[in-house]
């Protein structure tokens, strides 16, 4: 197996000591803390289920439009926060993918830990993530949406669900545990997904278990130039970006706004995906040369 490389880019949020007052862990379907200064947004409407055969269905939790701070408070130019706004919709997994959600498609399971079939398929390469998105299409048939990686923005906005806090249930690292399995808690391997607490969205895993796949290339300076809507990230480049942190992550990469990059043809099994559902008008670039992606429309 080839070395597994990843290239991370930790960064720690502004001193908390200013603040007289500390977040508190969010209970599912609760607001989230700081909602109301850092995003604005509308309660998700509804569910989808994508049956696959098998028995395999993709759960996908509807993400509404909306306003948020992406980044961190702090002054790293890495992530420099900055106002971002997502115009339409969307849909993502209510959890990473699994190896079973993956093997009836890609009828092959790459992973280390595979004792589980409800555990997330790991060691899977961007370019893997790229078949199998177009084979999940090519299968489902779509008419108005197709399945994609999530951009870095739409991920860092479902994951915050309207909080400003370094995790998506306050700041408090203790309270990690009940929302995530990372290195304090995997004992070096991965879990079944769902199995820890969601964040207000209804999404699981967020934080922990897998790193998962964003669709855009990875610019340490990309923030200070980002477009407010929709930012799809740079043209080109050398690393894609992960997000989330996995199962020997610290706490403090397993926060929101953490970025990490890695080669897109590494593997490794700390990182896995989650796939999002996107309108087919939107304005989308095939990251791998720069080009715009055929419309699905034609199908």
């Amino acid at each position: 197996m080839r070395n597994f490389l990843i290239v991370s880019v930790v960064f720690l949020a502004a001193s908390r000591a200013a603040s007289s007052q500390t977040s508190k862990p969010v209970d599912p379907g609760k607001a989230p803390p700081g909602a109301g200064a850092g995003a604005r947004t509308e309660a998700p409407s509804k569910e989808l289920v994508v049956d696959l055969g098998a028995g395999a269905k993709l759960e996908m939790i509807r993400i509404p439009a909306g306003e948020f701070k992406m980044g961190s408070p702090g002054k790293t130019e890495i992530a420099e926060q900055h106002r971002v706004r997502i115009s339409k919709p969307f849909y993502l997994g209510k959890y990473p993918v699994t190896q079973w959600q993956w093997f009836v498609v890609m009828d092959d399971n790459p992973s280390k830990f595979s004792m589980d079939k409800k555990r997330p398929v790991e060691n899977v390469t961007w370019e893997d993530c790229q078949v199998y998105l177009r084979k999940l299409n090519a299968t489902t048939r779509r008419q108005n949406d197709t399945f994609a990686l999530p951009t870095e923005a739409q991920w860092e906005y479902a994951c915050r669900a309207g909080s400003t806090t370094e995790f998506c249930f306050g700041d408090e690292a203790s309270a990690l545990r009940e929302y995530a399995w990372y290195a304090a808690n995997s004992d070096g391997k991965t879990h079944p997904v769902g199995e820890k607490k969601p964040n207000a969205w209804g999404l699981y895993d967020m934080h922990g278990n897998v790193n998962e796949w964003c669709q855009d290339w990875f610019d340490d300076r990309y923030y200070g130039k980002s477009p407010t809507d929709d930012p799809t990230g740079p043209e080109t480049g050398s690393f894609r970006v992960v997000r989330g942190g996995g199962l020997t992550s610290s706490a403090s990469s397993c926060g929101s706004a953490v970025r990490r990059c890695v080669e897109p043809a590494e593997r490794g099994p700390s990182v896995g995906l989650r796939v999002a559902l996107v309108p087919v008008d939107r304005k989308e670039k095939d990251l791998r040369g720069g080009e715009k992606v055929p419309s699905t429309k034609s199908r």
